[in-house]
């Protein structure tokens, strides 16, 4: 009866001032952000308005030290350029063996599947490009210290961002300038079901200028058929695999792969570039 008496009589269960007060300025400050998220969608911080701008700090030590890779790097292209690769460079094909685990994908037995994959098989595997007619480059690292003639040579294979990768044609020309970047590329002999993967998954054509998925063959149809008559997606996997006549033609019209980075953002930060990082 006391708390109706002083409640007035309606039987309500009275509410503190101070969760009132708090109430009050939780509401106001959901208004306000509410507001702030419509007046600028990247948030409310400072440092995303349009009135402020960011301002990103570059201690000296980072300029001495992409000053002396660049050099370091001219040093190496000239010296490249004039002598090659001596002694690193191999002109006769390598072929290493290599143990696999011996897997029988028909086997139906299980007992003996376990036997099998606990058993390995050695395969020869060719240990590098000498005496292949293609190769897929992929540039695996960035442009920090790097210097105009490495730029410009990447640029011309189409390497113009990280874990982009294109097929080329390995003749001498193309090996000479592999060999001129090669600390920033990594190129091999690439199989028949990497260039069908690859080009079914990752596959985009140039159109016009734009890049265009290769969703339909009538996209391979219209740029290539005419020219090279090559209509579909296997006619594009066959004539970039065996580098036939519209080799050229077919590498032109693939835009430059983007491929995922194989490392964490954990591994490229805390990483040497020796171990698999970034500088």
């Amino acid at each position: 009866m006391a708390s109706s008496d002083n409640n007035g009589g309606r039987g309500l269960p009275l509410v503190p001032e101070a969760v009132l007060k708090k109430r009050h300025d939780m509401d106001e400050m959901k208004a306000h952000r509410a507001a702030q998220a419509i007046a600028n969608p990247r948030g409310n911080r400072k440092v995303f308005s349009s009135k402020t701008k960011m301002v990103k700090v570059i201690k000296p030590e980072k300029f001495v030290s992409r000053g002396r890779s660049r050099r370091n790097h001219e040093i190496r292209y000239n010296r490249v350029m004039k002598k090659g690769m001596q002694k690193r460079a191999s002109n006769h094909k390598i072929v290493k063996s290599k143990e696999v685990p011996a897997i029988a994908d028909n086997t139906e037995d299980r007992s003996v599947a376990a036997a099998l994959e606990e058993e390995t098989k050695v395969v020869k595997v060719a240990a590098n490009s000498v005496g292949s007619d293609v190769v897929f480059a992929v540039r695996i690292r960035d442009g920090a210290g790097m210097s105009r003639k490495v730029r410009k040579a990447l640029s011309n294979m189409r390497l113009r961002s990280v874990n982009e990768g294109v097929f080329l044609r390995y003749d001498e020309s193309t090996r000479k300038m592999l060999h001129l970047v090669e600390p920033f590329v990594a190129y091999g002999i690439p199989s028949k079901s990497l260039v069908t993967d690859l080009i079914r998954q990752r596959g985009h054509g140039k159109i016009d200028g734009k890049r265009v998925p290769l969703t339909d063959n009538t996209i391979i149809e219209k740029a290539l058929g005419d020219e090279t008559g090559i209509i579909c997606v296997e006619d594009l996997v066959h004539e970039v695999y065996s580098v036939g006549d519209g080799f050229g033609a077919a590498s032109a019209f693939l835009w430059p792969f983007r491929l995922t980075a194989s490392r964490s953002k954990f591994q490229k930060e805390k990483l040497n570039q020796k171990d698999g990082g970034r500088d």
